[in-house]
């Protein structure tokens, strides 16, 4: 259905698909929509707005709004505030794209390395950009070279290691329980069609939930850490 879009875009930049009638993998696909969906849901809240008479999604929106900010401020501390916009965009967009596969023919395309890869990827440009932004360079690269300058040269290829496997580390905990998630509920949806499978959509919406509330969690506390303030 987007191979007619895709083939468009690619042809504006001068690129020739391998394949005109699938320009674009499916774990792209799905990001579109899940894109698509989040504009529409957002334009829609815009819309409804209202101080006297709030609807059921601008009451959702709000709650979800309330509880990213709320595990921000415990975990960021008093100065969490610029931050929960990107929190709340992440958390919405991961869990979309987890969700997204319990439709029939859809998948998840978080359950593709890649994506995920992505995801991390973004988040750690964007807690050391804030750190940086926050501190300074010099005065954030010191937290690297440890409190004691005579350990600098070990600390410092430690910390990088470490830093760059937060990277890894997301990656991998996202794409491993999605592409499970998925591996089950296809097993037990060709072994028996009715019934039982429903219990597995429930534990992946469950997975779902859980993978984009501990990534986004993740991303407050390597943020909490850039952006803290030394007393």
């Amino acid at each position: 259905m987007l191979a007619g879009p895709a083939n468009a875009v690619l042809s504006a930049v001068h690129a020739q698909p391998a394949n005109p009638e699938a320009p674009i993998t499916n774990a792209v696909a799905m990001q579109v929509l899940v894109l698509l969906i989040m504009f529409l849901l957002f334009v829609l809240v815009r819309m409804r707005l209202s101080v006297d008479r709030p609807g059921g999604l601008q009451h959702m929106f709000e709650g979800l709004h309330g509880f990213i900010d709320g595990q921000s401020k415990e975990i960021i501390g008093h100065h969490h505030e610029p931050y929960t916009a990107f929190l709340v965009a992440l958390f919405s967009y991961v869990l979309l794209c987890n969700l997204i596969g319990v439709i029939p023919g859809f998948e998840s395309p978080t359950a593709t390395p890649a994506v995920p890869l992505g995801l991390a990827i973004c988040a750690f440009f964007y807690y050391n950009g804030k750190g940086i932004q926050k501190q300074g360079p010099l005065t954030y690269a010191k937290h690297f070279a440890g409190p004691m300058p005579a350990l600098a040269p070990l600390m410092i290829p430690i910390e990088t290691v470490s830093h760059l496997a937060r990277v890894m580390s997301l990656t991998i905990r996202l794409f491993a329980n999605m592409f499970a998630g998925d591996m089950v509920t296809l097993v037990f949806f060709s072994l028996v069609p009715l019934g039982v499978p429903v219990l597995f959509l429930g534990l992946h919406i469950g997975v779902s939930l859980l993978q984009a509330y501990i990534f986004a969690l993740l991303t407050m506390v390597y943020l909490a850490g850039a952006v803290a303030e030394e007393h």
